[in-house]
């Protein structure tokens, strides 16, 4: 019997799924509709998230423009927007609400680049706590003589090539990132 790598890759695609998803809600230097897409509304007593009550898109590169569908629900809007403590101030016309980024200074994007890879350094912990497990239960297969000594050490190899092409891909997203925040 051979040591099945499947279900830790299926947990290591969780890892850079989970890292791609948190990159997304990071700023860069222009608007994006992700800044919005955590907020949740309070909507006739249930917190609904704002893209199922209004139309989020982008009025201009530095702009979002939120419309909520049912115009009775535009001061919660705002209110959920005012609580997300994005650190800008919505607009509110009367009809939509316009959130307006302003431009990144040098310092503001190096110290989102910094975030940026602290986020990579927890990503990559994630992963090598999947290693872990994996090593683990290939380990307990050879103490319960499933594996042998050469199945062991195959298993460990191929465990850890695993790990080091998801190390990659993580070292990838963040530099993609990290190049985009500091493009002005």
């Amino acid at each position: 019997m051979s040591f099945d790598i499947k279900p830790y890759q299926t947990k290591m695609d969780g890892c850079i799924a989970a890292y791609e998803n948190e990159l997304a809600g990071v700023r860069s230097g222009r608007a994006s509709t992700t800044a919005v897409t955590g907020i949740n509304v309070d909507y006739y007593g249930s917190p609904t998230p704002i893209n199922q009550v209004a139309e989020v898109k982008l009025a201009d590169p530095m702009t979002i423009a939120v419309t909520p569908w049912d115009k009775s629900t535009l001061k919660d809007v705002e209110k959920a927007i005012i609580a997300a403590d994005l650190g800008v101030n919505p607009q509110n016309d009367g009809s939509m609400i316009r959130i307006a980024f302003q431009p990144l200074t040098e310092d503001k994007r190096k110290e989102i680049v910094k975030q940026i890879k602290a986020m990579g350094e927890n990503a990559k912990v994630a992963l090598r706590n999947v290693r872990r497990d994996a090593n683990d239960k290939a380990k307990e297969l050879k103490k319960d003589s499933v594996l042998t000594e050469d199945g062991l050490k195959d298993a460990e190899k191929n465990v850890q090539d695993l790990t080091d092409k998801y190390v990659k891909k993580i070292d990838e997203l963040t530099e993609k990132k990290s190049k985009e925040v500091m493009t002005v």
